[in-house]
C-alpha cells in the first residue's frame, strides 16, 4: 500500500470510497469536471449602425490627402519610447496605395538631407486622421497584414484630440512586436493607468504576418471592446468614477504606423528590411441618428 494513503478503515471511509477500504486496487472518489472555458464574445457591427467613414485605398498613388495627414512632429528631437525611425511625409517609399491596399514600408536608410532628420537609421510612416476625421464612439474595423522581423512595432490606434496624453486617453486597437510575431494585443491608456500600467490583454494570431485579419473595436459610452475576426478578447468598462478612468467621451483620431526598435520594439535585426504593413481597408460605423 502507498504509505501516503495508509489509514484505518472505518464505515465512513468505506462509504465514501467507490472501492471500499481496499489496497492499491481501490478506486478514488470522482473529481469534478473542470469548468468549461467560455467561448469568446462575438464582435460585429451593431444593429442600427451605418458606415460613416472609410478608406478602401483606391486608386494607386499616395494616400488620400483629404483623409490622411503625416505625423512628423518629433523627427528632429526623436520619437517617444526611444524609437529609431524617421517618419516621412508624402513619400511613396514609405506609404503608398497599390492594388487596393495601403502599404506602409519601413526601410533601413538615413534621410540625412531632410531638414528635420534627427539621426535616425530607419524610415517609416505614421498616418493620422487628426484635423480631417475624428470620432466619439463607434465600431471600427481595419483589415491588415502585419510585418514580421525583430525590431518592428506596428500599431493601429487612436488618441484623444482634446488635451494632453494620457488625460485625453489612448485606445490601442492593435499592437504587435516582431520579436513575438503571433502575439497581438489591445490596450487602453488613461490618467488612472498610463504608460506601462495601461489596461489591456493579448491574444495569439499565428499567421498575423502572413494573412489578413480584421482588427476591431466597439466603443460605446459604457465600454470599449476589442477583438479580432469577430471575436472579442478584451473589454474595458466605464466604472463611472470620472475622467481619469474614463476619458473616452470625447473625440479621438486614428493612427496607422510602423515604429522601429525602442522600449517595446526591442533590438532591431537589420536583415529584415524592408518590412511592410498592408491595410486592406479602414471602416468606421456609428449609430444612425
Amino acid at each position: 500500500m502507498n504509505r501516503r494513503f495508509a489509514r484505518a478503515c472505518t464505515p465512513l471511509l468505506a462509504a465514501l470510497s467507490l472501492g471500499g477500504c481496499g489496497g492499491a486496487g481501490g478506486a478514488t472518489a470522482p473529481q469534478p469536471a473542470p469548468a468549461p472555458v467560455p467561448a469568446p464574445e462575438t464582435l460585429a457591427v451593431p444593429a442600427g449602425y451605418r458606415l460613416v467613414w472609410s478608406d478602401e485605398f483606391e486608386p494607386a498613388g499616395l494616400p488620400d490627402p483629404a483623409k490622411w495627414a503625416y505625423d512628423t512632429g518629433m523627427n528632429k528631437q526623436g520619437w517617444h519610447n526611444h524609437e529609431q525611425q524617421y517618419y516621412s511625409a508624402a513619400r511613396a517609399e514609405n506609404a503608398e496605395q497599390r492594388e487596393g491596399k495601403l502599404v506602409i514600408t519601413a526601410r533601413k536608410e538615413q534621410l540625412s538631407a531632410a531638414a528635420d532628420w534627427g539621426g535616425q537609421p530607419y524610415t517609416s510612416a505614421r498616418l493620422i486622421t487628426a484635423g480631417k476625421a475624428e470620432w466619439t464612439y463607434g465600431f471600427f474595423e481595419i483589415r491588415a497584414k502585419l510585418p514580421c522581423g525583430k525590431g518592428t512595432w506596428p500599431a493601429i490606434w487612436m488618441l484623444g484630440s482634446q488635451g494632453e496624453w494620457p488625460a485625453a486617453g489612448e485606445l490601442d486597437i492593435m499592437e504587435q512586436v516582431g520579436k513575438e510575431p503571433s502575439k497581438v494585443f489591445s490596450t487602453t491608456h488613461t490618467s488612472a493607468g498610463s504608460g506601462g500600467n495601461g489596461a489591456g490583454a493579448a491574444t495569439q494570431v499565428g499567421d498575423a504576418c502572413s494573412a489578413f485579419h480584421t482588427y476591431q473595436m466597439d466603443w460605446t459610452p459604457q465600454q470599449v471592446r476589442f477583438g479580432i475576426d469577430g471575436k472579442s478578447h478584451f473589454v474595458y468598462k466605464n466604472a463611472g468614477t470620472g475622467k481619469a478612468q474614463w476619458p473616452f467621451d470625447a473625440p479621438q483620431f486614428l493612427i496607422l504606423n510602423i515604429a522601429i526598435g525602442g522600449d517595446l520594439g526591442g533590438p532591431v535585426d537589420d536583415a529584415i528590411f524592408p518590412v511592410r504593413m498592408e491595410i486592406d481597408y479602414v471602416r468606421v460605423y456609428q449609430a444612425a441618428k
